[in-house]
């Protein structure tokens, strides 16, 4: 490739879908991002199968909220990671591998390759904030919308909600 020419993928519109590090339990943690200056997702409670925890992290100060998905505070997030967040930061190490995300984070461990554990250690050293959840709405609305996804019928029919997706074949 080094005489100028592009590949398929560098010639679309189309971008690389990235598959996961190694495969993930959906039950736990059914959705995980980095978006917004974020690791934030949703995570199932332990206790109740009807509720679930809108958690986050912020780049850089590692600020973090914690709330059930109708704004009531977790109370497991009182001036430390919860469990929710922690499970959160393990399903993105599955998802994303740990080193994208602590470089997403911005986190600085002592591990040359670092796990879930080596990046919560070294974000939870530096007493992080409580952060805003006024994240939590639109990560939960995010969440809504990928399940609506699953309940449609198998088609190749265009969705007129996703029209901005670029072809997945180039039109010559």
């Amino acid at each position: 490739m080094g005489d100028g020419a592009l590949s398929d993928w560098e010639r679309s519109s189309t971008a690389r879908v990235i598959p996961p590090a190694r495969p993930r339990k959906l039950a736990k943690v059914p959705f995980v991002e980095l978006a917004d200056g974020r690791l934030q997702g949703v995570v199932s409670s332990g206790s109740d199968v009807g509720r679930v925890y809108v958690s986050s992290v912020a780049a850089g100060d590692y600020a973090f909220a914690c709330s059930t998905n109708n704004n009531r505070p977790c109370g497991g997030a009182r001036g430390s990671f919860c469990n929710h967040i922690r499970a959160l930061v393990g399903e993105a190490v599955l998802q994303y591998g740990a080193e994208r995300v602590a470089r997403y984070l911005r986190v600085e461990t002592a591990q040359e390759e670092p796990d879930a554990s080596a990046v919560t250690t070294a974000m939870a050293r530096t007493c992080p904030p409580q952060g805003d959840t006024g994240a939590a709405a639109p990560v939960f609305s995010r969440f809504l919308r990928h399940l609506a996804y699953l309940e449609l019928a198998p088609t190749t029919a265009p969705l007129p909600e996703m029209h901005w997706f670029p072809p997945t074949r180039a039109v010559v």
